[in-house]
């Protein structure tokens, strides 16, 4: 999110599973105070890793200085460009919006760089999980609250306060009495990785809750996943079970995110 280029409102970059939930929403509380105006014009490119900053400095200088989360205007590859200083991945990077019929030209000026490559979403993910990013429709949904998800962060302590906000009755009530689940880290200690939609059991064998992503982590060389279980069995260290193909693997507690992340922030 961040200005408009023209100064006037507000630039939104919505997920796109949820974008027209979103946008109805926003139109439903704040009618006739905003006008939606749907940019379908425009692409969106993500460059992310430790050498993003100086690639995408030879195209658009006016990164310098940017911190994490910024976001601004600029002209970058000669066009119209809006770029902020973010990303999904627990890595430095960016997203650059440029209009969509300069999309080529832009991925092809980044690839000319050595130092820049195409990847896919497996890469993406890998990195994304290792960061301990929780993703919609997987880690969380429509049902998950921010507290249960450990996304307390993105409920600032004045609305907390005013319980002014969606959501704001059940809320509260998690952050004063605790949520039912915990959105916790496992490292895999024996055993295959654990895919998204296995069980994990507590010491006993019995069921506790379920893994919501997982895979193989590179960065770590060990198997690691994201899962919901219930606050008794969430300490860091806590030793628990995956069950994957009917065979319980050994699994622990970790803090999250499993590798740190390296946005750039304000001094």
């Amino acid at each position: 999110m961040g200005a408009r280029p023209d100064g006037d409102g507000l630039f939104v970059v919505v997920n796109g599973a949820c974008k027209d939930g979103d946008f109805a929403f926003i139109d439903d509380e704040l009618a006739g105070q905003v006008k939606i105006e749907r940019l379908e014009d425009r692409a969106l490119l993500a460059l992310q890793g430790p050498d993003a900053a100086t690639a995408l400095a030879a195209h658009a200088p006016d990164i310098a200085g940017m911190v994490f989360m910024e976001c601004r205007s600029m002209t970058a590859f000669g066009q119209d460009a809006i770029i902020s200083r973010s990303g999904y991945t627990g890595e430095d990077g960016f997203e650059i919006s440029v209009p969509a019929e300069a999309a080529r030209s832009v991925w092809d000026s980044l690839l000319a760089d050595s130092r820049v490559k195409p990847v896919g979403l497996g890469a993406r993910d890998s990195l994304r999980l290792e960061a301990g990013l929780p993703l919609y429709g997987h880690d969380i949904d429509g049902t998950t609250s921010p507290v249960e998800a450990a996304l307390t962060f993105a409920v600032a302590r004045k609305r907390r306060d005013a319980g002014d906000f969606p959501g704001a009755a059940r809320i509260t009530r998690e952050l004063a009495e605790g949520p039912s689940r915990l959105r916790v880290g496992l490292r895999i200690l024996e055993g295959a990785p654990a895919r998204e939609g296995a069980d994990i059991a507590d010491g006993n064998g019995a069921v506790i809750g379920r893994v919501t992503s997982g895979g193989f982590a590179p960065s770590l060389g060990c198997a690691i996943a994201m899962g919901y279980v219930p606050p008794a069995h969430a300490a860091v260290g806590t030793r628990l079970n995956v069950l994957v193909r009917g065979r319980a693997g050994a699994a622990e507690v970790v803090a999250m995110p499993f590798v740190p992340h390296r946005y750039v922030r304000k001094p």
